[in-house]
């Protein structure tokens, strides 16, 4: 009688022991999950911005034709971020993947603000409805996008801090939950740091 005493003790502290490591898991599941799905509203939020772009570079192009190489640079700027946008897509939250989607939407502000730089100068072409339009729409994706980035490192920092503590740190690494990375923007880097300039 005893020792089937002891042995449903232990079975049911088997069990609770069980249960509470499925319960992290999920826990954990569920973090990774949000981040990634966090991730994906930044994917929307840039594609919608690259579908923006072609269209900048056509207005301004009637107007600019001895701008070429601007306009060549934001050509160029964008088609970068667009493969750094596809490899973290693949892998959202590693951390080689993040900083070059960080350094290639870096660039692609970079030549954008160049860009609208140049527009200022021409007065006939920053009254254009088209570019007007463009611009507008180019500063709603831009909060977007630092909205939906907000989201995500928030969603990351949830799951890293999961991931990190005792005892969902044993069970992590049991199951080999990496840590992810947030999307940082360089400090030292104010194109970056910035959207571009485009108030009309």
């Amino acid at each position: 009688m005893g020792s089937m005493l002891i042995l449903l003790v232990i079975v049911g502290l088997a069990v609770v022991l069980a249960m509470w490591g499925v319960g992290i898991y999920n826990g954990l599941v569920t973090a990774r999950n949000a981040f990634k799905n966090a991730f994906a509203q930044i994917d929307v939020q840039l594609q919608r911005r690259f579908d923006l772009i072609p269209n900048l570079v056509e207005t301004a192009k009637g107007y600019l034709s001895h701008e070429r190489q601007t306009l060549e640079a934001v050509v160029a700027a964008r088609g970068a971020a667009i493969n750094g946008l596809q490899a973290a897509a693949a892998n959202p939250g590693d951390p080689a993947a993040m900083a070059e989607l960080a350094q290639t939407q870096g660039a692609l502000n970079g030549a954008l603000g160049r860009l609208l730089a140049v527009v200022e100068a021409y007065p006939d072409l920053k009254a254009s409805q088209n570019m007007m339009q463009l611009t507008e729409e180019l500063t709603s994706t831009e909060n977007r996008v630092a909205f939906a980035r907000q989201a995500y490192n928030d969603a990351v920092m949830v799951y890293n801090n999961k991931r990190e503590v005792f005892p969902s740190s044993v069970v992590a690494g049991m199951f080999r939950f990496e840590q992810a990375a947030l999307l940082e923007i360089a400090a030292d880097r104010a194109e970056v740091r910035e959207a571009p300039k485009v108030q009309f």
